[in-house]
């Protein structure tokens, strides 16, 4: 079932730097997606501040036990905070994400673990002078150094995935004993802590059970779920799911951490994946998986990844763990490797809609919002099928468009004649945040848009964010 269209949050016109909230003071954006934009924030310090910093003032969100014991005991100076506005939504919507507040803070609240991210505090925004942010809902959060996405970028050998995947097995294997479905499990919601440990996050999709299963939204991350869901009935209270639907996922992120970052199910788009792995759950394909991963790993994930709930039920997460715990020869507990990690990416999952057949799906939505400049800039042309980034010659099919107009459809009808390849340099002279959302084949959506001045002639286009991986500072476009 299609969910409503995402709404594109301008984090420039949210909390601008040295802006307090509550106790913390904004130190910059970390990243945004459709619903919310997280912030990196520092205590305040009032014997220094002087009184002059600007300040939103803030009302106790008193629906949740605002903070877990464990963050009572020794609060952090440096943290994300995740900003949910509410401000010009329906009221539908302003209940879903709402509702998706709640979620992560009753289970911060009920099952504190070292393998989820802690949840520090929740406000709700008092502005009335900043219509924007009046009413928003803040989680305040631990920072985290990097996601596994961003690792898997700089990729880890056998010694190191072990060690995350066991991080990932104890967080889940907590979650399900206190009866939670995490539901959104992808590499973009396991974060390395600061201390190098693994933390799961962003439990907005995150289900309670009742009993054997649950019920929620039909919405999820394509790629990462399992193949009954896509034919679960909608009912009164929404589709049924259940533990095994983590483990699935499990299995596609087990996969991704020993192949280098590439999903079981082949496609170079979400929806061409989805058919790939409903053609493996109805045995019209056999599983294959990448030669790279080891075969103890390679035993597990293709476990995960039994295509029937009851193939997959005996493989819970805590029998998983033993399996990995048994594997190790020395029984010792897997520590970090002493090496430093990736600084963070500007980017975060959040939860972000789009569809993918009839289900919609949580997609990574962040890129940075650097200060204005005022001159025009180089950017270079991204294309992320690895297939049209080797080629010398210009292939048609390997080239992409500029679009007419950043507030259309980008299709075929809203594309210039001028064609470009991966690594053209174009010069861009202006930012638009708030175009439609476009969506390239690693998956990642931005609303980002950069105005291109065409080659010898005074025409403009529009390359979307996800077509580059530079990132100019540029004037937001009139």
């Amino acid at each position: 079932m299609l969910q409503d269209p995402a709404f594109p949050v301008d984090s420039e016109e949210l909390l601008p730097a040295g802006h307090r909230v509550g106790e913390w003071t904004v130190t910059g954006p970390i990243g945004e997606g459709a619903w919310a934009t997280v912030y990196a924030a520092h205590r305040t310090d009032h014997r220094a501040e002087g009184g002059t910093a600007p300040r939103t003032d803030h009302r106790p969100d008193h629906r949740n036990d605002r903070r877990n014991d464990e963050a009572n005991d020794e609060p952090d100076d440096t943290v994300a905070l995740k900003v949910l506005p509410t401000a010009g939504l329906a009221p539908r919507q302003a209940r879903q994400v709402a509702e998706a507040a709640r979620r992560e803070a009753e289970l911060a609240r009920t099952a504190p673990h070292p393998r989820l991210v802690r949840l520090l505090d929740t406000l709700v925004l008092a502005a009335p002078d900043q219509p924007s942010l009046d009413g928003a809902i803040v989680l305040v959060m631990e920072r985290a150094r990097c996601t596994l996405r961003d690792l898997l970028a700089t990729g880890v050998d056998e010694a190191e995935g072990a060690r995350i995947v066991t991080g990932i097995c104890e967080g889940l294997a907590h979650l399900h004993r206190s009866g939670w479905v995490h539901a959104d499990l992808k590499p973009e919601n396991v974060l390395i802590g600061a201390d190098g440990e693994v933390r799961l996050s962003d439990f907005g999709l995150a289900i309670e059970l009742t009993g054997t299963h649950g019920h929620g939204a039909p919405m999820g991350t394509p790629d990462y779920l399992p193949p009954e869901r896509w034919r679960e009935p909608l009912g009164e209270h929404g589709v049924k799911v259940r533990t095994t639907a983590d483990i699935w996922a499990l299995g596609i992120v087990i996969h991704e951490v020993f192949a280098a970052g590439s999903r079981p199910f082949p496609g170079t788009t979400p929806t061409a994946r989805c058919a790939a792995a409903q053609q493996y759950a109805e045995g019209r394909a056999a599983l294959r998986l990448a030669a790279a991963v080891p075969p103890f790993w390679r035993a597990l994930a293709a476990d995960c990844l039994a295509p029937t709930h009851a193939a997959r039920a005996p493989h819970t997460a805590e029998s998983l763990l033993g399996r990995i715990r048994a594997h190790r020869p020395d029984r010792r507990p897997l520590r970090p490797r002493r090496r430093p990690y990736p600084r963070p990416r500007p980017r975060t999952a959040l939860l972000a809609l789009a569809s993918c057949a009839t289900v919609a799906a949580t997609v990574t939505a962040l890129w940075p919002h650097p200060g204005p400049s005022g001159q025009p800039a180089h950017v270079r042309v991204f294309n992320a099928e690895r297939g049209c980034q080797d080629r010398a010659d210009r292939d048609p099919q390997c080239s992409l468009g500029l679009a007419v107009d950043p507030l259309r459809p980008y299709t075929a009808d809203n594309v210039v004649p001028v064609r470009v390849w991966h690594d053209d340099t174009l010069d861009a002279d202006c930012q638009l945040p708030t175009g439609l959302p476009v969506i390239n084949e690693e998956d990642l959506t931005s609303t980002l848009w950069y105005r291109i001045r065409l080659p010898g002639s005074s025409t403009t286009a529009w390359l979307p964010a996800v077509r580059t991986r530079d990132r100019p500072a540029l004037l937001r476009c009139p």
